[in-house]
């Protein structure tokens, strides 16, 4: 009997490109900000408070996001035009696992971070003769 992991497993299953849009990480923040401030953000909101974004990886995350139903894009007729990004039902959704990921990622960066010191010093080390 073949499960739900098995069928994601697959190169045709469709929702395998849903998970490769949630595990962006510029995915991750920008659902992360709108639900975190419950409430349409302006493009340059967004900007500021995603350090590290450029305007083109924005941009492209937000019309990747649109395109899939999870974030609405309202344009107000005013001149000039003002147009905010807001969660859509989906959306909320999905921002609730990807907070979840958030919250166990900084509850667990510090063991991350030791391990990967533990790792990297191992790895620098010279092998060690097996001795017989």
């Amino acid at each position: 009997m073949e499960t739900t992991t098995d069928v994601l497993h697959r190169r045709d299953c469709p929702s395998r490109t849903v998970v490769e849009l949630l595990a962006n990480k510029w995915v991750l923040f920008v659902l992360g900000a709108l639900r975190r401030h419950d409430r349409p953000l302006r493009f340059s909101e967004l900007r500021r408070l995603l350090d590290g974004i450029t305007q083109k990886v924005l941009t492209q995350t937000l019309r990747a996001l649109e395109r899939d139903g999870l974030v609405k894009r309202t344009v107000y007729p005013t001149v000039p035009p003002r147009v905010e990004y807001g969660l859509t039902a989906l959306g909320v959704e999905a921002g609730a696992l990807t907070s979840a990921i958030s919250a166990w990622s900084v509850a667990h960066a510090p063991q991350i971070l030791e391990a990967r010191q533990d790792f990297d010093t191992q790895a620098a080390m010279p092998p060690r003769p097996v001795s017989p």
